[in-house]
């Protein structure tokens, strides 16, 4: 079959690179992807949000698969966009509804969705600019450190966690009066909830679902989780610490609750879930739901699922998952992220990047790059991923690390403590 991946990057590299090993994939196009994925696939340069010219691509092509990588799309309706549209409706769209991609679009719907159907979460409430005063009040209700979320999609940057109250109200007033434009119209306070994270991706048709291997990401530029928010700078699958006890219980409080209630609710929903949580305690509670692969756990998880991605996705697209065989990799998988000097905030673009050839046992995502006169050159913030297979994360991670060493471009940064705060499985 012919198909089309929507997003530019290290993501859905990840996703081209592994649907092009499928004997089912025929022709494979990502749009507008970037120079990593551009050896594997052919580029097309069109906006992610831009569903008209979607359209016109798919029937030229003849498409039968879409992959949505990125949120935007999903939130703004690209499932309902091809359900509607005549000679679209045929299409297998791996991506939710609107009304599914609202665990994601918003944090306050995410909060009420987890309420209903009995899903372990923080505590919380939310507030408006008309009521900041009793924002204000429930905000001296709690211990500290305070949360405070942007209901909207603000980048993977609308989370604030303070520790002081005056700083917090402070915040909140600045959030709802528009410090990330509307997606903080509303803001989401909630309880913080001590613990360790990781990420649990389902992949489900609407009626049943497969559990994808575990990870967990860094976010924080700085060594020591410190420094601002990013993208993610590393992730290590699978997760060390999630045994079979505490799987269990993520499976029967958190993914079965949330697969029923998409159809309690009738929602349309084939694609993937990522599921944000923490572990207080031995417990699983929900941080948040991303309505897609995140990034750059995908380049983890990805690589250790051996079933054919293409006849995996078909079967969702059909619904028909409960027949199909997920096959896992035993061995760990890393990824470090190497950046633009300046990232998160300002960075310069169009650096050239050396040493691509000289990578052994590893594999090089794109992320934020492209050609120009025969070069690759950065185009972005998160500039490649290195991903490695080993016995255990601390091969992986060592594998990673050795292959990271030769790759160079102007100022560019990586963690250098990616898996220190985990202990090894004995």
């Amino acid at each position: 079959m012919n198909i089309l991946i929507l997003g530019s990057g290290g993501r859905e590299h990840t996703f081209a690179y592994q649907m092009a090993k499928s004997k089912l994939c025929n022709q494979l196009y990502v749009a507008p992807g970037n120079a990593g994925t551009a050896k594997i696939a052919t580029s097309i340069a069109l906006n992610v949000n831009d569903f008209e010219a979607i359209k016109a691509t798919v029937n030229e092509k003849e498409i039968q698969m879409v992959v949505v990588g990125p949120e935007d799309p999903l939130v703004n309706g690209i499932y309902d966009f091809f359900t509607e549209e005549e000679t679209l409706k045929n299409v297998m769209l791996i991506g939710p509804s609107k009304r599914g991609a609202l665990l994601e679009g918003s944090k306050e719907r995410a909060k009420e969705f987890m309420a209903m159907h009995n899903v372990p979460t923080a505590a919380y409430q939310s507030f408006t600019k008309e009521s900041l005063e009793a924002g204000k009040k429930f905000l001296e209700t709690l211990k500290a450190p305070y949360v405070l979320k942007a209901d909207g999609l603000a980048g993977g940057k609308g989370v604030l966690i303070l520790e002081d109250l005056e700083e917090a109200k402070a915040e909140l007033e600045q959030m709802l009066i528009g410090k990330f434009g509307n997606a903080s119209h509303t803001v989401v306070i909630e309880e913080f909830l001590d613990g360790i994270e990781l990420s649990v991706f389902v992949l489900t048709d609407g009626k049943d679902y497969k559990i994808l291997p575990t990870a967990k990401d860094y976010k924080r530029i700085g060594e020591g989780d410190t420094g601002l928010n990013t993208g993610g700078m590393g992730a290590i699958s699978p997760v060390p610490f999630a045994d079979e006890a505490l799987m269990q219980k993520i499976e029967d409080r958190i993914v079965k609750p949330t697969v029923n209630g998409l159809q309690k609710e009738e929602i349309d929903y084939k694609g993937f879930i990522f599921i944000g949580l923490i572990k207080v305690g031995d417990d699983p509670y929900v941080i948040e739901y991303n309505v897609r692969m995140g990034d750059p756990e995908t380049e983890v998880v990805l690589p250790r699922i051996k079933t054919d991605l293409v006849e995996l996705l078909q079967k969702v697209g059909q619904q028909e998952l409960a027949t199909a065989n997920l096959e896992i990799d035993e061995r760990a998988a890393t990824t470090v992220m190497c950046v633009s000097g300046g990232y998160p905030e300002a960075y310069e673009k169009g650096k050239e990047i050396k040493g691509l050839e000289n990578i052994d046992d590893a594999i090089v995502f794109h992320a934020g790059t492209k050609e120009e006169n025969g070069k690759v050159v950065t185009n972005g913030g998160r500039v490649m991923a290195v991903t490695s297979f080993g016995k255990d994360y601390q091969e992986a991670l060592k594998k990673s690390y050795q292959n990271v060493e030769k790759l160079h471009f102007d100022k560019m940064y990586y963690r250098k403590d990616l898996g220190k705060d985990l202990k090894p499985v004995s």
